[in-house]
């Protein structure tokens, strides 16, 4: 077993003259949950979909669970849950056949499709087209064919942007739920009482580096801030200062 869940190693990616992320080191303990904050085009997305090997980074290194993408990926594809901010699912089909779908993807059946129907609480929408449903039902859905597989670690991007607050809630004690059966859990989210719920620590993102990291309290304490917004005015004055 790995002393790490996830591991990036002076990743760098830019797309011409733009460095979406400079030389980003991060560490992920299992079991370790971690939220990646930042305004938009801190890199965090980029960065994601680095670990996710959706893109590769043009310098250093990724590893899950001590593989590298070149060489083992499917082996890590059977270890990963990923949940991408804006999903893109069958909409003709129906809840429970979606499911039933993305556990065959895995080697499950249908045993493993009433199972999710009960985790996500889709239950009484099982037979309505996944079109149909509504932003929170979808996002729950999404996270659902997500852990089919059940993974060992779980990266989602911005899980409940655009949600209403009762499915966002939903949504995080489902996460919750996973993180107590020892899932690691890495999320991109632009709410601090969300991360602070669903995390150990905080990652502080802003031009694809890295101003600050730690808990949310240690982080507005040591930023001498009171809100997200004014941490990030503070540090970014500050390293224009350095």
């Amino acid at each position: 077993m790995t002393t790490t869940a996830i591991q990036t190693r002076a990743v760098v990616k830019r797309y011409g003259s733009l460095v979406a992320v400079g030389g980003v080191d991060l560490s992920i303990a299992p079991g370790e949950g971690v939220a990646l904050l930042g305004p938009n085009g801190a890199g965090k997305t980029t960065l994601v979909e680095m670990i996710e090997g959706l893109i590769h980074p043009d310098e250093g290194e990724v590893l899950v669970e001590g593989l590298d993408w070149k060489h083992h990926a499917t082996r890590i594809r059977g270890r990963l849950g990923t949940c991408l901010q804006d999903a893109k699912l069958p909409e003709r089909l129906r809840v429970d056949e979606t499911l039933v779908l993305f556990s065959s993807f895995h080697g499950r059946g249908k045993d493993r499709a009433e199972e999710l129907l009960e985790l996500v609480d889709l239950g009484a929408s099982r037979k309505q087209l996944t079109g149909k449903l509504s932003g929170g039902q979808r996002q729950r859905l999404a996270l659902a064919c997500a852990i089919a597989g059940g993974p060992r670690i779980l990266i989602l991007d911005e899980p409940t942007t655009g949600v209403d607050p009762a499915a966002r809630r939903q949504i995080w004690d489902i996460l919750k739920a996973l993180r107590a059966q020892g899932a690691t859990l890495l999320l991109t989210t632009h709410f601090m009482d969300e991360a602070e719920f669903l995390c150990d620590r905080v990652v502080l993102l802003e031009h694809g580096r890295i101003l600050e990291q730690g808990t949310v309290p240690e982080l507005l304490e040591r930023g001498g801030a009171t809100s997200l917004d004014d941490l990030f005015l503070k540090l970014a004055g500050r390293r224009i200062l350095e």
